[in-house]
């Protein structure tokens, strides 16, 4: 048996000795990629507005421009972690980082909510290569026992992230034009591809896996189909249309064809038998909750703050604040909690707040007074910080380290496949809901300006302000449909986050699991199990 004496760490001094600068690289490459979804939130009421201030891009528009980028950056993480643990990590890091620079800015000069559309898909493209490469360099870079430090910051980096994107994009709305929002990526980019080449030490899977061309397909397509036929039905109001329905039923049967093909593969994208692990389950769900709400809950309290409100693009993004502070805040020190109460009870009560907080939007109206939507917004990062820090440790540590690329795959596919559906799902609901409500007070518009009014509230204020004096009730109904639509929107996503308690309340475990997984790892991982 080794002694303690002889025991060497399994890094190479060199790279242990500047790991905490390495985590700093790899948590800028990190806010790139966030702090982009971040920044379009708040940009997101001036694009929809006619040029030459926006593109006057439709809300279905408004979605695609945001799920473009997630489904492409979702449907091909797999491929990135996969020719990442293939030919090394920080190879993948900086084609990545250069691809999204280089999408970042052609989305600035986009002309259309089409080339807008396309070019995000292209910044997705990149993101999808930088996201998963950064938590398995971090696995590579930290012994076990400080894995869970490190990855606490790493995702206190997300809070990080919301925090400075919309305020950075209110800055930039205020003096230059909507485009700047994108323009803004790529002297960071620039910056975190030298500080990646000169820091960050390449690491590579000994025994990669192979590229499944075909389960990639299957998974974009389906995903693709999915979301369509989700935004579809709420632009017209009606989910039991036929193309609606049949768009949603493909996109589910393909995605049905995915896992029966990842399971027959002998190289799949995703391991299915991860899943019978039901504690790796329940992380994953809850993760991908927590982005379903997220995402969901800024696309429509951006147009509450500001089309409701009447705050500035600035002002939007000076408020979201509580929502970072308290992902800052918490998400660095979840892992304590975790320690004392345990991983279920944690993971439980933060789904339980957040349902809380998505439910307490019922309460917002025209002239609440803005301190309970700060204080809603500073619950529901709490809520979010202590589900994604315990639930990311369970993940990446559930498989061998040489595997963290799948690992770290899969929990970023979760997040932004949740991140889509709550844009998507929550965004429908708040159309659909919102077109119910305004579409009686329409009937004095031509026939022809009717369905674009009612798509969404901007579009309806942008008619009203045509009309002059003679808008003025148009106005009036457009705030107070959209107040109704929001409220059934918030109670849709809390019943939602109900769901998700129950499944971590009955799978995760009571205490945090690092024990069995040190020991599963003993031999491997000396240093980490022996702490």
């Amino acid at each position: 048996m080794t002694s303690p004496a002889v025991t060497t760490p399994r890094i190479p001094e060199a790279v242990h000795r500047r790991r905490w600068a390495i985590l700093g690289v790899l948590m800028l490459s990190l806010l790139i990629v966030v702090l982009d979804n971040s920044i379009l939130n708040v940009a997101i009421k001036t694009i929809s507005t006619p040029a030459p201030t926006g593109l006057g891009a439709t809300q279905g528009d408004l979605e695609w421009a945001i799920n473009a980028y997630t489904l492409v950056f979702a449907g091909l993480l797999f491929t990135a972690g996969l020719l990442g643990d293939r030919i090394g990590r920080k190879k993948v890091l900086v084609a990545g980082l250069a691809v999204f620079g280089i999408g970042s800015a052609l989305a600035a000069e986009s002309g259309s909510p089409v080339q807008l559309i396309l070019f995000r898909a292209v910044m997705g493209l990149g993101a999808a290569f930088v996201m998963p490469a950064t938590l398995a360099v971090l696995m590579n870079v930290f012994e076990r026992d400080e894995q869970p430090k490190a990855i606490g910051i790493w995702a206190g980096g997300v809070g990080l992230a919301i925090a400075i994107g919309p305020i950075t994009g209110g800055v930039l709305l205020d003096h230059f034009w909507w485009g700047s929002v994108f323009l803004v990526n790529v002297p960071i980019v620039i910056l975190a591809i030298g500080l990646m080449i000169w820091l960050v030490p390449d690491s590579r899977d000994p025994k990669p896996g192979r590229i499944d061309l075909v389960g990639v397909g299957l998974s974009i397509v389906g995903l693709v189909l999915l979301v369509y036929g989700i935004i579809k039905g709420g632009q017209l109001a009606d989910f039991t249309d036929p193309a609606v329905l049949g768009t949603i039923v493909a996109g589910i049967a393909v995605l049905v064809g995915f896992v029966l093909h990842e399971k027959r593969s002998d190289h799949p994208s995703i391991d299915i038998s991860y899943f019978k692990n039901r504690v790796f389950s329940a992380a994953i769900s809850s993760l991908a909750l927590v982005f379903f709400a997220l995402m969901g809950v800024t696309f429509f309290a951006v147009f509450y703050t500001q089309s409701v409100r009447g705050y500035s693009p600035l002002q939007t993004g000076l408020l979201m604040l509580p929502l970072a502070a308290a992902q800052l805040i918490f998400a660095p020190r979840a892992r304590l909690v975790v320690d004392r109460f345990g991983v279920r009870a944690v993971c439980t009560g933060g789904l339980l707040l957040l349902a809380a907080t998505l439910a307490a939007f019922t309460v917002l109206e025209a002239d609440t007074p803005i301190w309970i939507l700060e204080v809603i917004f500073f619950l529901m990062g709490t809520g979010m910080a202590h589900i994604m820090t315990p639930a990311s440790v369970v993940i990446m540590q559930a498989l061998p380290r040489e595997k963290a690329g799948s690992a770290s795959a899969l929990s970023n596919t979760f997040r932004q496949v949740g991140g889509a559906l709550g844009i998507a799902v929550l965004g429908s609901v708040l159309s659909a809901a919102y077109r119910s409500g305004v579409e009686d007070k329409l009937t004095l518009l031509p026939a022809d300006v009717r369905h674009t009014a009612g798509e969404s509230i901007e579009a309806t204020l942008g008619v009203a302000a045509e009309l002059g004096p003679r808008g003025e009730p148009l106005v009036a109904a457009a705030h107070d449909s959209f107040l109704h639509a929001m409220h059934i929107t918030a109670l849709c996503g809390a019943g939602v986050a109900l769901a998700g308690v129950v499944v971590v309340a009955l799978f995760l475990p009571g205490r945090a699991p690092q024990e069995p997984e040190a020991a599963e790892h003993k031999e491997a991982d000396p240093v980490g199990a022996g702490h």
